[in-house]
């Protein structure tokens, strides 16, 4: 693949995974990771979507904080950042194609669960705050796919999209500061980093024009679909170079 087609590839995944985060509060890493992963290989996937989510939900978090559900984010929030360096330890010691195949596993599974609208008893109250920012964390850190869980948590908590949205966007920026943390930057050059940029301005930007006029359940619908067919991609290239080693 030369250059320009690179950047523009990774320019597209960029912009509609900022796209989709400013719009349901998560979505950035199930609709980018396994196309980034792909693309500049799954460490290096992994970081860069850390930070992109986190710059998207910082912008869209500056005009929502207001609705932010502190003491339940308070929890799962610490339970995230407990469990983030044991992430960042496993997938560093993991060969490309085992985390390839791991990565895609692991969105196609939670795209699933959600699309199922599994209720779990346990992932009620304070102990199923500890439980859902655990996995996410880990998963955040490890796979960069942190969303799915706190999904699982707010559907068996009952809460309406207009107040998750805020409180994901919220959880965004802690989780992937501390992934960041943990993970260290992508090793981009400088026309990655400049295309990453221009890509996350345009996707938000977007964003806030359609986020009053597009049905939200469209949208989360949406991107479910398109995050099946990318962990599902990932899942079978993973397994193919496996099989040719």
């Amino acid at each position: 693949m030369s250059g320009a087609v690179a950047a523009a590839a990774l320019g597209g995944v960029i912009t509609v995974g900022a796209l989709v985060q400013r719009m349901t509060g998560m979505g950035f890493a199930l609709v980018s990771v396994p196309a980034l992963a792909l693309l500049l290989g799954p460490a290096d996937g992994v970081a860069l979507v850390n930070c992109a989510a986190g710059v998207v939900s910082a912008v869209g978090l500056a005009s929502t904080w207001r609705q932010v559900r502190l003491p339940a984010m308070t929890v799962l929030v610490v339970a995230a950042a407990c469990t983030v360096p044991l992430g960042t330890w496993t997938a560093a010691r993991l060969p490309a194609p085992v985390l390839l195949v791991l990565l895609g596993a692991a969105v196609s599974a939670a795209v699933l669960l959600v699309l199922a609208g599994v209720r779990v008893a346990s992932l009620r109250g304070t102990g199923g705050a500890v439980v859902a920012g655990g996995a996410s964390g880990f998963m955040n850190a490890a796979a960069g796919v942190g969303g799915p869980a706190l999904s699982l948590y707010a559907a068996n908590a009952d809460w309406p999209v207009r107040q998750f949205v805020p409180n994901a966007l919220f959880y965004g920026v802690m989780l992937n500061v501390f992934s960041v943390a943990a993970n260290g930057l992508p090793a981009l050059g400088a026309k990655a980093w400049l295309s990453t940029l221009a890509a996350l301005a345009t996707g938000t930007f977007l964003a806030e024009v359609l986020v009053r006029r597009v049905p939200q359940t469209w949208i989360r619908q949406a991107v479910m679909l398109l995050s099946l067919a990318g962990g599902l991609t990932t899942l079978l290239r993973g397994l193919w170079d496996l099989s040719v080693r």
